[in-house]
């Protein structure tokens, strides 16, 4: 058995200029890399792309699938913020009415609230205004007197069949019936 020669001298390092103009300064080679080639007989390209069909089928399933549960995810999302949204729209209306129907029961109790209609409002309900008032005083060591002198609070009026009934809403009190007390206090007499 043969073997090759080997060679003696080294390899030249020389520059030497390439086709392509520029200068290379490593190590030549003698002979240039071949790629690796085969023959491939004519029925197996069809083979080959069945088989890589084959091999590439569960990889597009995977992405159909994720395309489409991606888009239904979508769906499922919008669906519930537009849910949320009509439900936030339909709290925001009902707060409102609520804010106004406070408003208006606000309203009423300012007005209900004044002493014309208050005194109005008692003498439909057949109260009076009370007499004048007595006071007990407890003295520290246990006794009491009274000072004033208590006197009962007049009958109501009987209102006329001939007059027309008074209305529920904001009118004053008719002339018949008592005047309302105005607010003063009597002297209790003491110090």
């Amino acid at each position: 058995m043969t073997t090759p020669a080997r060679r003696t001298t080294a390899p030249r390092t020389t520059p030497r200029p390439h086709r392509s103009g520029v200068l290379r300064t490593g190590p030549l080679r003698s002979t240039p890399i071949r790629p690796h080639l085969w023959v491939v007989p004519d029925g197996e390209p069809a083979r080959r792309s069945r088989s890589e069909a084959r091999r590439r089928a569960p990889f597009v399933l995977l992405v159909v699938g994720l395309l489409l549960g991606t888009t239904l995810g979508l769906l499922f999302l919008n669906t519930a913020i537009a849910v949320d949204s009509l439900k936030a729209t339909q709290l925001r209306t009902e707060n409102a009415q609520r804010e106004q129907d406070i408003q208006g029961l606000q309203r009423q109790v300012v007005e209900g609230s004044t002493p014309e209609q208050l005194a109005g409002d008692a003498a439909k309900a057949g109260m009076v205004p009370a007499g004048p008032p007595a006071y007990l005083v407890i003295q520290p060591d246990g006794s009491s007197t009274v000072r004033g002198t208590a006197e009962p609070a007049p009958e109501p009026a009987t209102p006329s069949a001939a007059s027309p009934a008074p209305s529920s809403g904001s009118s004053p009190s008719s002339p018949s019936s008592p005047a309302a007390p105005t607010g003063a206090v009597p002297d209790a007499g003491g110090d």
